[in-house]
């Protein structure tokens, strides 16, 4: 099967989106299917034509920003000769470009599968609503064109807007697709010894530093953590400079971090198994996300399949981890006393909350979320159409275990 995946930013690019689209198109590549991504030549130094991992990768020139998009005039014409080329089109929203995407798919005959990774919330001010606007009525196109949509679960999609209306039509819940390399021991210990100054308790937190992860209720939550455990360490996982549109937040929570500088270290980016040795040295994972931009965490099961419990926070979507495992806590959105009790009481009885990593890991294997995507894919090819969205086996069998730690 040729399949076309389409999105604004792929890799290199760093986010839970771009890495969920990188890892499903190698699964369906090693599965022996044709893949092409459809992007964005975000960075002028990036190649226009590349093959990574056995996916062939066609970005488009950015001529202008608009916020967090691009605006890109030969986007059109080399979507419109992909298209022809291809058995079905996948979509992945937010995007801008989508409905144009849904309706060459319409005009050509070809299914289109569009995936809704989160909701866009922009930062304050006119124009952002302005776009915001924009493409959440692109979004609606896009959906209305499309023969299925795709979510993570359930709980996301009922208290999202955008996805309720095709709650009982359309709608596809398919685990995400979560892989790490592996680790040796003495890659971990090497990992400790540089990162943590001896045994401490570890807080872990994977993300961008961004406006929607809310880094600043961990900041704020650390002084009441600080009271049980001194010498209590964060080890901050992911990028943290020239980010765009995020230059204003990374400066207002400069002073946090230099307040708590010997109790809160940014590693940047991690990759392979210095990002395994990151998980396996953590004590817990905290995930203080703020809004709906955040509709599952994918780090919480790389986190999880590493045998470290989570700390969420109580969104739609990204609550579903833990409550499904029983491997960690849950509390109010937004909320620094809250945060630090979940994450103390987690400390102090760490055993208690671990299940079985190899369950986890198991449940959201990309090789598994390949071979959902492609049966579905496959009935779309043979005219037939989803009926009433029910929550896959993987999530059941998640539940069977929660109550039986490892």
């Amino acid at each position: 099967m040729k399949i076309l995946e389409v999105l604004t930013y792929y890799r290199p690019w760093v986010s839970g989106l771009t890495i969920y689209v990188e890892r499903l198109s190698r699964a369906l590549v090693e599965q022996g299917h044709d893949v092409t991504v459809l992007t964005s030549q975000y960075d002028r130094d990036l190649p226009r034509y590349d093959v990574m991992d056995g996916v062939k990768v066609v970005r488009i020139p950015v001529a202008l920003r608009v916020s967090k998009g691009v605006i890109m005039p030969d986007f059109g014409p080399m979507a419109w000769k992909l298209t022809r080329g291809v058995d079905l089109i996948h979509l992945h929203l937010p995007q801008f470009d989508a409905p144009g995407l849904a309706l060459r798919g319409r005009l050509l005959g070809k299914p289109v599968v569009l995936t809704y990774h989160c909701d866009l919330q922009l930062p304050q001010g006119a124009f952002n609503q302005m776009v915001d606007r924009v493409v959440q009525f692109q979004n609606n196109a896009a959906g209305r064109l499309a023969d299925a949509v795709v979510t993570y679960t359930r709980d996301y999609a009922a208290h999202t807007p955008y996805l309720s209306q095709f709650l009982d039509r359309k709608l596809v819940i398919i685990p995400p697709p979560i892989a790490l390399d592996p680790a040796g021991e003495a890659h971990v210990a090497a990992f400790r010894d540089q990162h943590t100054a001896g045994r401490r308790p570890i807080i872990g937190i994977s993300a961008r530093l961004a406006t929607e992860k809310g880094v600043e209720v961990l900041l704020r939550a650390l002084p009441r953590v600080l009271e049980a455990f001194p010498d209590a360490l964060v080890l901050h996982a992911g990028p943290y400079k020239g980010l765009i549109g995020e230059e204003k937040y990374a400066a207002r929570l400069e002073p946090l971090f230099q307040q708590y500088a010997g109790h809160y270290r940014l590693l940047g980016t991690l990759h392979g198994a210095d990002l395994t040795a990151f998980y396996r040295a953590l004590d817990v994972l905290c995930i203080c996300s703020l809004n709906s931009t955040e509709s599952f965490g994918l780090v919480q099961i790389e986190a999880m399949r590493n045998g470290v419990p989570v700390a969420a926070c109580d969104l739609p979507g990204v609550r579903q981890p833990v409550t499904m495992t029983g491997m960690g806590e849950v509390s109010a959105v937004g909320d620094p006393e809250g945060l630090a009790a979940a994450l103390i009481r987690i400390l102090r009885r760490r055993d208690a909350y671990v299940r079985s990593p190899a369950l986890i890991a198991e449940s959201f294997e990309p090789a598994q979320t390949a071979a959902e995507y492609a049966r579905l894919f496959e009935a779309l090819r043979r005219g037939e159409r989803p009926g009433r969205t029910a929550e896959p086996p993987a999530y059941e069998r998640l539940r069977a275990m929660r109550d039986q730690p490892a």
